[in-house]
């Protein structure tokens, strides 16, 4: 079994607490097999560097990570192979199965990184890891694989509330601090209105899992790898009854029409919309290039009845080494970059949370043009707890196969909730525990 590590402490203490500057990682980088991938000349000629990406138009952080890559390496070009975010997953597990070379393979999520390390696709950096000082790089225990690593994170991310402010000030709904799932039901139905092209739905729901499941195994204690489900019943009977009731753009639209949930909240479509911090950058992109007006802030998220702590989910997001890179020891030397304070900074500039965490990066995060400032949006980075997104298995990318289609079924009207659950245990404990 790989172990699996979620982050326990507070957000608040890796964001704001660190004491002292990391350096940039000094992580050593040994020589490998292989020659260089493009074109390498006598004498520091131009070298390319591929790495995969999704949706680069709308992700600045890739752009930002490679433009301060190449100037801090001159002569290499980065060549982004870019892919929808929604097809990622699957084009980059057949572009692997196939014996594809790109250099640099992004791990979108860990449910990804489990399937391509125990295929054995991806090269082992462990000597990276253990070499320096990595206290400091937040959620690489998600990538820990019986005490070896194949990827290092360069973004650490969780979820949070996104709303809009004038809407919650037109319908005189405040907030001041951390709602129940019940109060956001309540002001998803205050804040719906209009219909057909003009509708305004009073929250958004995008069609991944981890909205509905990931949350439910973070605030009750679940495990998604058990099958054993019936904790995802209150989320599920509050999301279905928020898209009967017309206040949230029903799952089967959206997944016909392919939505675009920053489409869906910077053209003032939703109200609210629960969503990971790396929605952060796009936000301030397109309210930058003068692409969406809309007046935004942060809560933190939503929590069960009873809850005396915040609790949230996250996962970070990490740069590997393709095993059939022929331009092994520049990919290496890209993921040391990505992970290190340099790269930190270059991201942080675009709205993004770093996986390396420390006060001056945090400082220079909030004061960027066009973050909120208010105090509920800073106590939203303060969550008590991150529970990683999925936990990390040899049998995660199989469970996560069935969760996922089941939870397609519930939420298009096919099965009923408890038929969905059931189905989930039966098929997890058939198919994958036994």
């Amino acid at each position: 079994m790989i172990p699996s590590n979620p982050p326990k402490a507070r957000v608040r203490r890796h964001l704001v607490k660190t004491a002292g500057v990391a350096a940039a990682l000094a992580l050593a980088v040994a020589a490998c097999g292989g020659g260089g991938s493009g074109e390498t000349a006598e004498g520091g000629g131009s070298t390319t560097l591929t790495i995969t990406v999704w949706n680069l138009a709308k992700t600045p952080e890739f752009t930002a990570l490679f433009d301060a890559f190449e100037k801090a390496n001159p002569g290499v070009t980065v060549k982004p192979a870019d892919i929808l975010a929604d097809d990622y997953p699957e084009k980059v597990t057949t572009m692997l199965a196939g014996g594809d070379k790109t250099d640099v393979i992004t791990m979108k999520n860990v449910t990804d990184y489990s399937r391509y390390s125990a295929r054995g696709q991806l090269l082992d950096i462990t000597d990276m890891v253990k070499s320096t000082d990595t206290s400091k790089l937040a959620g690489l225990d998600a990538f820990n694989v019986n005490d070896s690593y194949f990827a290092l994170p360069y973004r650490q991310d969780f979820w949070l509330l996104y709303y809009n402010k004038a809407m919650f000030d037109k319908a005189n709904i405040k907030l001041d601090g951390p709602i129940t799932w019940d109060d956001y039901a309540k002001y998803a139905q205050q804040l719906s209105q209009g219909d057909g092209n003009q509708k305004v739905y009073g929250t958004y729901h995008h069609t991944w899992r981890s909205v509905i499941q990931a949350i439910s195994a973070a605030q009750t204690g679940g495990d998604q790898l058990s099958g054993d489900y019936n904790f995802f019943a209150d989320q599920y009977n509050m999301a279905l009854g928020l898209q009967k009731g017309g206040n949230a753009l029903d799952f089967g639209t959206a997944t016909a029409q392919q939505a675009d949930y920053r489409t869906m909240f910077e053209t003032a479509a939703t109200a609210m919309m629960p969503m990971g911090t790396w929605y952060i950058s796009g936000i301030l992109e397109a309210k930058e290039k003068g692409e969406s007006q809309v007046d935004w802030a942060l809560a933190p998220m939503p929590q069960r009845p009873g809850a005396t702590d915040v609790t949230t989910f996250g996962s970070p997001t990490a740069f590997a080494v393709n095993k059939r890179s022929e331009n092994a020891d520049l990919a290496r030397k890209f993921v040391q970059f990505a992970a290190s304070k340099a790269g930190a900074e270059a991201i942080t500039k675009v709205g993004v949370v770093p996986a390396l965490q420390d006060p001056a990066i945090t400082e220079a995060y909030f004061g960027l043009k066009g973050m909120p400032a208010d105090d509920l949006s800073k106590k939203a980075f303060e969550p008590d707890k991150v529970v990683l997104e999925m936990p990390v298995s040899d049998k995660t990318s199989d469970v996560d196969t069935i969760l996922n289609e089941e939870h397609q079924l519930i939420m298009v009207g096919d099965k009923s909730v408890t038929e969905g659950i059931k189905s989930m245990s039966d098929r997890v404990k058939s198919e994958v525990l036994n």
